[in-house]
């Protein structure tokens, strides 16, 4: 499965290519705006994610400077 997220401040341009989607079997759903905020909170945090142990002395004193 693919995932395609689409953003405009055109309304005719979208509900265009929304209409499109559906034509040609395209599952669409419009997200909230808490939704959204919820996948790109995700996002950043996977992408932030490294695995390594990080000492917390050491990256506190790193956000002194």
């Amino acid at each position: 499965m693919e995932t395609v997220v689409l953003k405009s401040d055109s309304k005719e341009n979208l509900k265009l290519l929304t209409d499109l989607a559906r034509k040609i079997g395209i599952k669409v759903k419009f997200l909230t705006k808490e939704e959204a905020e919820d996948i790109g909170l995700l996002t950043a945090i996977l992408t932030g994610r490294t695995g390594e142990y990080v000492d917390t002395d050491v990256f506190i004193e790193s956000l002194k400077k």
